[in-house]
């Protein structure tokens, strides 16, 4: 007989114990309520209980990741999307986290859900695609200052994915395309008006130079005789005679 009762009263005694002694480890906290009144957070370490007077609910302070499923978003121009994101938050006042919601997960997760709606149907379909560090960034904040009540601190959003259906996808090919196009065709029109000018600053040189012409003449001349012909006809520029008749009509006037 004194065998049971000596297991009865182990096992009491070990229950007791489970319920009295509590250990935390760095990273968590435990809520402490007493008769169902908060009374204080504890931790990490050793944590004494009063058995059915004293409750515990632990919470964890690491940084959570949490995956916001896929959302049908519609753009501000009108393009139906689908977007999914990835939250980074961790709970910095565990008081709040525990009186104030009741499952704070859950409850960042629907917030999250909507957030990004929200925020992205306020955005054109270009912005979503370029400009994804902004709309990480306006997410976050707008997170962050509505989780702020339940003790949660949003570290990060990132936007993974956003997806389009084929049709967007061709048309967007057919958009990048023709400003290709269109870029070539300016870089193209640039480049004659560049040509241009340098082609009448050359003949502006070349008309106020008498030296210069008839080099450049002589050059025409050389690249000419190069061609593989029986026959070579150019013409006698007036430019270039004119030197000449100069040169004559003085020596004639020192005859005379």
């Amino acid at each position: 007989m004194e065998l049971p009762i000596i297991a009865i009263i182990a096992a009491f005694v070990i229950v007791i114990l489970y319920n009295t002694i509590k250990i935390l480890k760095e990273y968590e906290r435990g809520v402490i309520f007493l008769l169902g009144r908060f009374q204080k957070v504890k931790g990490p370490g050793l944590i004494i209980l009063i058995p059915g007077i004293q409750k515990m609910v632990k919470v964890d302070l690491r940084v959570i990741v949490l995956d916001v499923p896929t959302q049908d978003v519609i753009s501000r121009d009108n393009v139906s999307v689908k977007v999914n994101a990835v939250i980074y938050f961790r709970i910095v006042d565990p008081e709040k986290a525990i009186i104030r919601v009741a499952n704070v997960f859950e409850a960042t997760s629907q917030l999250s859900q909507t957030t990004l709606r929200s925020v992205l149907g306020q955005h054109e379909l270009d912005d979503m695609l370029a400009e994804r560090d902004k709309l990480n960034t306006d997410i976050q904040n707008l997170l962050d200052a509505r989780t702020d009540n339940w003790g949660i601190k949003v570290a990060n959003v990132e936007i993974k994915h956003v997806d389009l259906d084929e049709s967007m996808i061709r048309a967007i090919a057919q958009q990048a395309e023709a400003e290709r196009a269109r870029r070539a065709k300016v870089i193209n029109a640039e480049a004659e008006k560049q040509a241009a000018e340098m082609l009448a600053e050359a003949a502006r040189m070349l008309a106020t130079e008498e030296q210069a012409l008839q080099l450049r003449y002589l050059q025409t001349l050389k690249e000419i005789a190069n061609e593989k012909t029986n026959t070579i006809v150019f013409p006698l520029p007036l430019e270039l005679v004119e030197p000449l008749v100069k040169l004559t009509k003085s020596a004639a006037a020192k005859h005379d």
